[in-house]
Order: structure tokens, then C-alpha cells, then sequence
């Protein structure tokens, strides 16, 4: 309780470790929350949590508790479950696809990521996963961070084709990005424009937390 009390003060590190995948992994006490962090950004629960939650709500959450199955890629420590779970009270199936086995270890053992009845957890590459599954998802969620770096697979085309045929009629897609510079900024542009086609309706919510700009895609039904 104390260190909780501190961390309004000063951020306050309760465990640190070097992972191969994922670099420097911290959980911290901040502002009174307990968070996951990387080297320079924040992973899980704080600002993350708030910039996830303000795409779910642009989506609505009477729409998501009707869906049947989310996929979430790039779980780190797990915070969008818990606003689905807890906050959303979405009770049907969630499936989280992480690279990093150490990230979900650290999930369990601070966040309680294992408790969630409805959640399965995969650990894959999400380019391998989105090529190998043979289910169809309601929602997709886009997280996929390497500190403060997306992947370059995320934004190929073959890549967002295969996350389009993934999406069910009316389905939705969320996804989480960083805008450190111009160059940046004209990639998430033609990411926007690629996908504002008759099959999908796109946009984004610009300067969320400041540096992040999320993008919501809408598959509409054809006829």
C-alpha cells in the first residue's frame, strides 16, 4: 500500500527483466495503477489501457457485447481483457496471440491474466497466427509493439487483405499506432485510404495520449 501511496510522487519499480523479445520488461507502480512498461513506452494498464478503451467505446460497447469471438494481437500484460471483462462485461470467446512467453508469465503473476474463464492465450508469432487460423472474429485488435516500433508486416498489404478476410459482416478491426514523425504519420494515411474501399468503411481517432492514433475499420456487408 505504501508503494502505491509513493507512486503518486515518483513511478516506483516492483520487478525488471531483460526478455530476448520484448528487451527490457518493468512493472511498475504509477499514479497508484500497476503498469507494464517497456524501455520507453507503456505496455499494458495506464495510458494503454485508456487509448484501447477510447476505440472500444467509438465502436460501442452495446455493439461488443453482442459479438461472439475477439482476437486481440500483441497481448503484452493483458489490460484490453480486463476493460472487455470487467468494464464491457463481454462473456464470450476471447483469443489473445503473444510472441513473448515471458510477457504472458509476468500477465499472470501481477495482472491475473489467467483468471479470465473465457480468455485463450496463444503464443505465435500474429503473422503466423493470422495465416494459420481458420476461424472468423467479430472484433480485431491491433497492438503489435516492439518498444515503440510497429512491425513492418503490419502494414503490408497481404498482411491487412488477410486480417479483412478474417472479419465477419460488420465486423470490426482496432488498431493501435505510434505517430513519432511525418513519415509515420503518411503511413497511417495510406493504411486509412487502403482500406476505404466498398468492403470496408475506415477511419481514425487522431492524437490519442498524444503520440498514438488509433484506426477503426468497419467490414460492410456486400450485396
Amino acid at each position: 500500500m505504501f508503494r502505491r501511496l509513493l507512486s503518486y510522487l515518483v513511478p516506483i519499480n516492483v520487478y525488471q527483466k531483460n526478455s530476448a523479445i520484448s528487451k527490457s520488461i518493468e512493472v511498475n507502480w504509477n499514479n497508484g495503477e500497476l503498469v507494464l512498461d517497456s524501455k520507453n513506452t507503456n505496455y499494458s494498464y495506464g495510458s494503454l489501457q485508456r487509448i484501447l478503451r477510447i476505440g472500444l467505446k467509438k465502436i460501442g460497447f452495446e455493439n461488443i457485447r453482442k459479438m461472439e469471438s475477439i482476437l486481440v494481437l500483441g497481448v503484452g500484460g493483458g489490460s484490453v481483457f480486463k476493460t472487455l471483462v470487467d468494464e464491457i462485461k463481454f462473456k464470450h470467446e476471447l483469443i489473445g496471440v503473444e510472441i513473448d512467453q515471458e510477457m504472458i508469465q509476468i500477465a499472470n503473476k501481477y495482472f491475473e491474466l489467467d483468471k479470465i474463464p473465457n480468455l485463450t492465450i496463444f503464443i505465435d508469432d500474429a503473422f503466423e497466427f493470422v495465416l494459420k487460423t481458420k476461424k472468423t472474429y467479430d472484433l480485431i485488435i491491433i497492438d503489435i509493439f516492439e518498444d515503440t516500433k510497429i512491425p513492418n508486416f503490419v502494414y503490408e498489404k497481404f498482411f491487412m487483405n488477410r486480417i479483412g478476410d478474417l472479419l465477419n459482416n460488420k465486423g470490426f478491426m482496432l488498431f493501435n499506432t505510434m505517430l513519432l514523425d511525418e513519415k509515420q504519420n503518411q503511413r497511417n494515411q495510406e493504411y486509412i485510404k487502403n482500406f476505404n474501399t466498398k468492403s470496408y468503411t475506415s477511419y481514425s481517432i487522431p492524437r490519442v495520449e498524444r503520440h498514438n492514433e488509433i484506426i477503426i475499420v468497419q467490414k460492410n456487408i456486400l450485396h
